[in-house]
């Protein structure tokens, strides 16, 4: 695994949105594993809709980072890439639940801290074409963190369980490390992650 992606070498760039586009490409399985493994969970369309467009814009952020990549004479798969994300798909394929707690209201919402810090960088070195990339992302990502929120909500409204609690217990059971701060409130705001859900327990979990 490459150590460094931070930087302005052209092999830094190159590794950052190769790391990226392996993010993009679990993200697109990630949304289409949702829909074919809990089809008989008794959801609504809405919620079959909401994944399918998800999967849909994952594969335009994996489009966007592949073609720029392609402006360094790089490809996907020339770097080697983990396998965390699909790991979260493993452990929680047993509970639609889990799977919604940890995806988009853990991991994507990481995205959501990390991402305003890359734009940054990028527009500090004159790549304004990747940066731009990276805020037609970070714009998506909120979006999909909003609908991984408001079916966990729903579902646990159904289930009769306090969403927040709920939430937690799950975090702890089925999330492989701790919640990372400093957490971007304001793209988690408008994703509808409010910080009394997320900042006890980071707090909780980097104590333990």
């Amino acid at each position: 695994m490459p150590k460094r992606r931070r930087g302005r070498t052209t092999a830094a760039r190159v590794a950052l949105l190769h790391a990226l586009a392996h993010i993009e490409l679990n993200a697109i399985d990630l949304a289409w594993d949702l829909v074919a493994r809990f089809t008989p969970d008794d959801m609504p369309r809405d919620f079959y809709n909401d994944w399918v467009r998800v999967a849909d814009e994952e594969a335009k952020h994996f489009q966007l980072l592949k073609d720029r990549l392609a402006d360094f004479d790089a490809i996907y798969g020339d770097l080697p890439a983990h396998d965390g994300l699909w790991e979260a798909a493993q452990s929680t394929a047993g509970d639609l639940l889990a799977r919604l707690a940890v995806v988009p209201m853990v991991l994507e919402a990481r995205g959501l801290d990390v991402t305003p810090g890359m734009i940054r960088q990028m527009k500090s070195i004159g790549d304004t074409k990747t940066a731009e990339i990276l805020s037609v992302i970070y714009e998506d990502e909120i979006g999909h963190v909003a609908i991984g929120r408001r079916w966990f909500a729903m579902l646990c409204g159904r289930k009769g369980v306090d969403a927040e609690t709920t939430w937690q217990s799950l975090v702890r059971r089925y999330f492989r490390g701790t919640l990372k701060p400093p957490f971007n409130r304001e793209g988690r705001n408008r994703a509808g992650l409010d910080p009394c859900l997320y900042e006890p327990l980071a707090a909780d979990m980097g104590n333990s």
